[in-house]
């Protein structure tokens, strides 16, 4: 029975889910597991064209594609100039930059 490329994205997006929390998960013990997990993951979305939600982005590195998790191989700061957040890769050196909205900004617009 064939199955419907739908289907197939469906269940490929249940695949990454589970190696996602997995991987999150088996980083604290074994970091080379996770990140083997982490790049099945982002094969299978590459491969079935399936666009992962914006939290399960954030643990892939913009640079190096590796597994990136804050205070493994990640450091978080805030930032005063741009008020916004600085996560920096320490496997690569590439810094995220992403700028925070105020309460008081969304409350005017």
């Amino acid at each position: 029975m064939r199955r419907t490329r739908a289907r197939q994205k469906e269940i490929a997006l249940q695949r990454v889910e589970i190696l996602i929390e997995q991987c999150t998960d088996s980083a604290k013990f074994d970091m080379g597991v996770a990140r083997r997990q982490a790049a099945i993951a982002r094969s299978l979305c590459l491969r079935f064209n399936v666009r992962l939600p914006y939290v399960m982005r954030q643990i892939f590195c913009h640079g190096c594609k590796n597994l990136i998790l804050p205070g493994l191989n990640a450091r978080i700061r805030l930032s005063k100039r741009r008020k916004g957040l600085n996560i920096t890769c320490l496997d690569c050196g590439f810094i995220y930059r992403k700028i925070l909205k105020s309460g008081a900004e969304e409350e005017q617009t």
